[in-house]
């Protein structure tokens, strides 16, 4: 078994502005799979994503305006796609694109990005 260890921030915003650290455990048992990748997505730094794969648990952690936010795998007709809130982050092969549906369901994504191959 291996136990992954998740230290997030939110900030919730009401009449008063409060924020809350906390840190997420998850167990997982079979094979575990952690890929961290860069992406070139038209922004002066690369952004960098980290999946966590162990059937049936598939995730991906991806920074989205200073937060680093956990998306969840859910069904795509191609490719992977994960949902957190009112983004989508979805990869197929070496692209991928972040949405915010916030925007409406057909809207053009907010990044569209291309895996950086880092060579030795």
């Amino acid at each position: 078994m291996r136990i992954i260890n998740l230290s997030l921030f939110f900030a919730l915003l009401g009449t008063h502005a409060l924020a809350a650290e906390f840190s997420l455990n998850l167990s997982l048992t079979g094979d575990v799979q952690t890929i961290t990748a860069n992406y070139d997505c038209g922004t002066d730094a690369p952004l960098t994503v980290t999946y966590l794969n162990a059937d049936p648990n598939f995730l991906v952690i991806v920074p989205v305006k200073g937060e680093d936010l956990i998306f969840v795998n859910t069904i795509a007709a191609s490719g992977a796609k994960y949902e957190a809130g009112q983004y989508i982050w979805w990869n197929k092969g070496a692209d991928a694109t972040l949405t915010d549906v916030t925007e409406g369901l057909d809207a053009a994504p907010v990044l569209t990005c291309h895996e950086r191959i880092e060579t030795p």
